[in-house]
């Protein structure tokens, strides 16, 4: 993907700006206090009434040993290990609060646990958890076992445990194999590292695999960044993310150690995306939402050909699960239409769930118009395109008169620069679009008009 044409620097400048990345609608941004424990039980109890539906589970495990200066997840950084040991005590409370709430419905579809570092765990630890899990829930047969794994602390024996227990999907870190960004961001990996972990994989039957990097990062250079994606391709994940750097130091106080100047500019940015995009495109994969990409054979790329493609806190994703459960600090759960998040304070979770009290510290639940927003920007985020008579239906609306207001931004915009077309029946964001598929769905977010003139609450979509 080469800078389109008619994308100067004036209109780069114009769509570079702050915007969320709708891993949820409405987004975190939005969550109050108004949604409690007591409120969630409630909602345990009404999901308890849909038995046969299956689950989506996350569990957050948030230690790491080092903290590198671009995170921007929710971590503990730590060498201590017996704090993990007491962490997992809480998290079993937690589990068997929710599960018991739950009653008969103990079905799951997919199962994730992210960090932080997953295997900061030990072996009898991460043992440990999985039969917590499994004592309560059961993992349905297909389901997506998902794991991320540090190639830089990650054991043949941590690999030999897991793949034995059932994880089928693993996801690795890279960032960037440069030295001299891993130098700026202070994630020190090598390509050997990736490699033999990559390898052991494999030699235990993994056939999931997906690499993370990061394009924006300080010291990025074109040239250093095709030899990353050059030797991303020569391993030959089935998955690859290719995230925007979310540079956000007032949310991250830590991002604060990486300096402005070393960033680079809109318009190499910009340029490093289009050498991701060309690489991964030349060797075969599809590109997935905004920033992935997948091999024609993963399940991703077919559920995105065939239009079926979801996104939630997870990720993309093809699990048939409606309803997730987020467990530990921070996780993040969407139940019956709502969205529930855990404290983040570690602290306050422990009393909480010593208390016998889910430790839910905010939440949303979302309105008709909020539903009806999600569904058009899910379906764009996800396929790129949007059936405009299947909302219609969907939602007993007409859409033009529903969406005036929308469908006006869009077509003084977007669609004027080539990157949406639009007709009664569809809207489609072009190849060209594609990179701007965070603005062209801000067009329907209702809420960013009242944060307008507030403070910067969002990375640049750029």
């Amino acid at each position: 993907m080469t800078m389109p044409a008619t994308l100067t620097a004036e209109r780069l400048a114009r769509y570079d700006r702050p915007g969320p990345r709708y891993t949820s609608y409405p987004t975190a941004v939005e969550f109050h206090d108004g949604v409690t424990a007591e409120r969630y039980l409630a909602m345990l109890d009404q999901a308890s009434q849909r038995p046969d539906e299956p689950l989506a589970l996350y569990v957050h495990l948030p230690f790491c040993s080092e903290r590198c200066s671009f995170c921007g997840c929710n971590v503990i950084i730590t060498r201590k290990r017996g704090v993990a040991e007491g962490y997992l005590d809480h998290l079993e409370r937690e589990i068997d609060l929710v599960a018991e709430r739950l009653g008969a419905r103990t079905s799951v579809a997919q199962l994730h646990w992210g960090g932080g570092t997953p295997t900061y765990l030990t072996v009898p630890e991460l043992q440990r958890l999985w039969d917590v899990l499994t004592d309560r829930f059961e993992v349905l047969p297909g389901a997506e076992v998902a794991i991320e794994v540090d190639p830089r602390v990650t054991s043949a024996e941590q690999v030999e445990l897991l793949t034995g227990l059932g994880f089928n999907r693993f996801s690795m870190g890279v960032q960037d194999f440069d030295p001299a960004v891993q130098d700026a961001i202070g994630r020190w990996q090598t390509y050997d590292q990736t490699r033999e972990l990559h390898e052991h994989l494999r030699a235990t039957g993994i056939d999931s695999i997906n690499m993370d990097l990061v394009y924006g990062l300080p010291q990025q250079t074109p040239e250093r960044f095709r030899d990353t994606v050059a030797r991303t391709v020569a391993l030959q994940p089935e998955r690859v993310a290719v995230y925007s750097y979310a540079f956000v130091p007032w949310i991250k106080a830590h991002q604060k150690q990486i300096h402005l100047e070393d960033l680079p500019p809109r318009e190499v940015k910009l340029e490093l995306f289009g050498i991701a995009h060309e690489g991964f495109r030349a060797a075969g994969y599809e590109q997935i939402g905004m920033d992935h990409f997948a091999l024609p054979s993963d399940a991703l790329a077919v559920a995105a050909r065939e239009r079926t493609l979801k996104r939630n806190f997870m990720g993309y994703t093809t699990t048939p699960a409606e309803d997730s459960l987020g467990f530990g600090v921070s996780a993040i759960g969407e139940i019956g239409g709502a969205f529930v998040q855990n404290t983040k304070k570690l602290t306050r979770y422990e009393e909480a769930v010593m208390a016998g009290v889910p430790p839910v510290e905010r939440g949303f639940e979302r309105s008709r118009d909020d539903v009806i927003r999600r569904d058009v920007i899910q379906s764009l985020m996800c396929t790129f395109h949007l059936d405009v008579r299947a909302i219609e239906r969907a939602h007993g609306i007409d859409f033009a008169d529903y969406f005036e207001a929308s469908l006006r931004e869009l077509r003084a915009g977007p669609a004027e620069h080539g990157f949406v077309q639009i007709t009664p029946d569809a809207i489609e964001v072009t190849r060209e679009g594609r990179l701007f598929v965070r603005n062209v769905c801000m067009a329907f977010d209702a809420y960013l008009k009242r944060h307008e003139g507030q403070t910067q609450r969002f990375s640049r979509t750029v």
